[in-house]
C-alpha cells in the first residue's frame, strides 16, 4: 500500500491526463506602490515592462475591487504581473502574510483550457478534498485580445489562473 494520498480524479473522461502542455505564464504580485515595484523588478531582475493597463474587465474588478493599475514585466522566460488597487486597498500587505496574489498557468489550446476547467470542477465536486475557500472556479472569460482565462483556488486557498493566449506565448 502506498503512503501517498489517494486522488479523486485519475482518468475522468474529458479532462487532461496530466501536466503535458502546462507552462508558468506569470506570477501576480499586489503592491501598494506600482512605480516603486516596477523600479525594483527592473533593478533586481533586469526586467522590462512589456505592457500596462489602467482599465479592467468586470471579472477583474469583481475579484480585485479598486484595481487601478497593472504592469507586466518580463525577465528572461519569467513574467511578473504587478498590480495596485485604489487608496483604500493600495497599501502593501503585512510583511508576514502570503503576498502572491495568484500564479498563472498557460495552456496550448482553448480546448485544453476548457478541459482544465472541467477537471477542476470534477475534483472540487468529488468531495474528496476539503477546501479552505469554498468558491468554485470562475467562468472562462475572453478579453478584447482573445485571451481566455479562468481562476480557481487550491485546497490551501492559493489562487491559480489558467490562460490560453491566441497565437501562443506572447
Amino acid at each position: 500500500m502506498s503512503d501517498e494520498p489517494s486522488t479523486a480524479l485519475m482518468d475522468h473522461p474529458g479532462t487532461p491526463a496530466g501536466p503535458a502542455g502546462l507552462r508558468l505564464h506569470h506570477i501576480a504580485v499586489q503592491t501598494g506602490d506600482l512605480e516603486r515595484s516596477i523600479a525594483w523588478y527592473r533593478d533586481f531582475f533586469g526586467a522590462d515592462v512589456t505592457w500596462t493597463l489602467d482599465t479592467f474587465s468586470d471579472l477583474s474588478m469583481e475579484r480585485l475591487p479598486g484595481l487601478s493599475g497593472l504592469a507586466e514585466l518580463e525577465a528572461g522566460e519569467l513574467r511578473f504581473h504587478l498590480f495596485t488597487r485604489g487608496p483604500e486597498q493600495g497599501v502593501a500587505p503585512p510583511a508576514d502574510s502570503n503576498q502572491y496574489q495568484h500564479i498563472c498557468i498557460e495552456v496550448d489550446t482553448p480546448e485544453d483550457l476548457r478541459a482544465w476547467h472541467t477537471r477542476w470542477t470534477a475534483v472540487h465536486a468529488s468531495g474528496a478534498h476539503s477546501f479552505v475557500r469554498q468558491e468554485g472556479a470562475t467562468d472562462i472569460v475572453v478579453d478584447s485580445d482573445g485571451v481566455e482565462s479562468f481562476y480557481a483556488f487550491d485546497v490551501n486557498g492559493l489562487e491559480f489562473e489558467f490562460t490560453y493566449l491566441p497565437g501562443g506565448r506572447a
